[in-house]
């Protein structure tokens, strides 16, 4: 897939679904890696609640 394929793949998806919102909460695209991966495994809910202190233990310990 080059560029202009991606792009219009992207657009497509906008106007399909022109008020979809990220569930995860998130600050960095680091922290939206973690939650996208741990999401694969639970909910988002539960993602959200888990991911701040995850990072915490990342960075911080």
């Amino acid at each position: 897939m080059n560029k202009n394929e991606a792009v219009k793949i992207i657009e497509n998806l906008k106007l399909i679904y022109p008020d979809a919102k990220c569930s995860l909460n998130f600050n960095t695209p680091f922290e939206l890696l973690v939650a996208v991966m741990l999401s694969a495994q639970c909910t988002d809910e539960r993602v959200n609640k888990t991911t701040p202190r995850i990072i915490c233990e990342i960075f911080y310990t």
